[in-house]
């Protein structure tokens, strides 16, 4: 518990020793291929000093080195310690190093973790990788980066992945709109989140998640969730991105907005964390939570908000606190 509320972090990131990311399109390869290593690290400094303003904002430390990372043993029980000391009852972690790396972490942790298979919906054998992942591997929900797919993600071609999920009863979380950190993505074809629209038109029977309040992409998000309404959305991650659109944006003002848009039904907690020394990003929960509290939400709309819809989505037992 955390200030009498129950908190399921919806949107983690397990930062394994390798690559978090795996499968996941062409994009940053392509991009790579492309640009000379001169020139990328002439955009990597230029935008640095958005990163370290950023982290200042925020008072977070650098992420530790990789020569330093304790291994993918001891960093799970690292993300245990932190969710003890926060009172946070689970994490869903949305990446992990590939679907059978990420089972195998959730797999010493059952009782705290969930994880998200994490492919391409347009790998020959996608359909097998996500049957095996949540029937065999124990995985509980689906999660994609749509910029860095470079097939059109309304392409029929995926069609069988979400009947896969529609059969399997998992929540899709797909990251539409600005990718990665400054200097990355800010336009893609599949930037867009209507670009969803007729995918969940075609299978009302997915939950879909769109994260970070559309991320830069609110009207967009807005009118998906209106035609869809089996379209949420995610609150994680620092929301930086109210600063680069037009008008006095706020994370308080996104939580009202879609509070009146679409209810608290669909409005789902997650951090975002990932890197330690920083380990469980505390600080978006609290001025999340207080936004909440300053907006006069009911606590059990909050309750649903911060708990409820995540454990709906990914059968998490909220009466049995320690087992799933």
């Amino acid at each position: 518990m955390y200030l009498g509320f129950e908190i399921i972090d919806f949107h983690s990131h397990f930062p394994t020793q390798g690559p978090w990311f795996t499968d996941m399109g062409e994009t940053m390869r392509n991009y790579e291929a492309a640009v000379s290593p001169e020139r990328r690290a002439i955009l990597r400094e230029r935008a640095r000093p958005y990163g370290e303003h950023w982290r200042r904002m925020w008072g977070f430390p650098l992420p530790e080195a990789p020569a330093d990372h304790p291994g993918d043993k001891a960093q799970a029980q690292r993300w245990v310690d932190e969710l003890d000391r926060y009172g946070i009852r689970a994490v869903g972690f949305v990446t992990g190093g590939g679907n059978e790396h990420l089972a195998e972490i959730c797999a010493w942790h059952p009782d705290r973790f969930v994880g998200f298979a994490h492919h391409s919906p347009f790998l020959p054998d996608a359909v097998e990788r996500l049957e095996r992942a949540v029937t065999q591997l124990g995985l509980r929900a689906y999660k994609l980066l749509a910029p860095l797919i470079e097939e059109p993600i309304e392409d029929p071609r995926a069609f069988p992945v979400w009947e896969k999920c529609a059969e399997l009863g998992i929540p899709v979380l797909i990251h539409f709109g600005i990718q990665g950190s400054s200097g990355g993505i800010a336009w893609h074809q599949n930037i867009n989140p209507l670009k969803l629209h007729n995918v969940a038109k075609s299978f009302p029977d997915v939950d879909f998640v769109i994260p970070h309040f559309g991320c830069a992409w609110e009207r967009e998000t807005l009118q998906l969730a209106w035609a869809c309404p089996n379209v949420s959305v995610d609150t994680s991650g620092s929301n930086q991105w109210v600063r680069w659109v037009p008008g006095d944006v706020s994370v308080k003002y996104l939580f009202r907005k879609y509070y009146e848009t679409i209810g608290p039904g669909r409005i789902i907690f997650g951090s975002d964390s990932s890197w330690f020394p920083r380990g469980f990003a505390v600080r978006y929960l609290q001025d999340q939570l207080r936004d909440c509290l300053d907006l006069n939400f009911p606590d059990e709309h909050i309750q649903q908000i911060f708990a409820g819809n995540a454990a709906r989505l990914l059968k998490i037992d909220l009466a049995a606190p320690g087992a799933d």
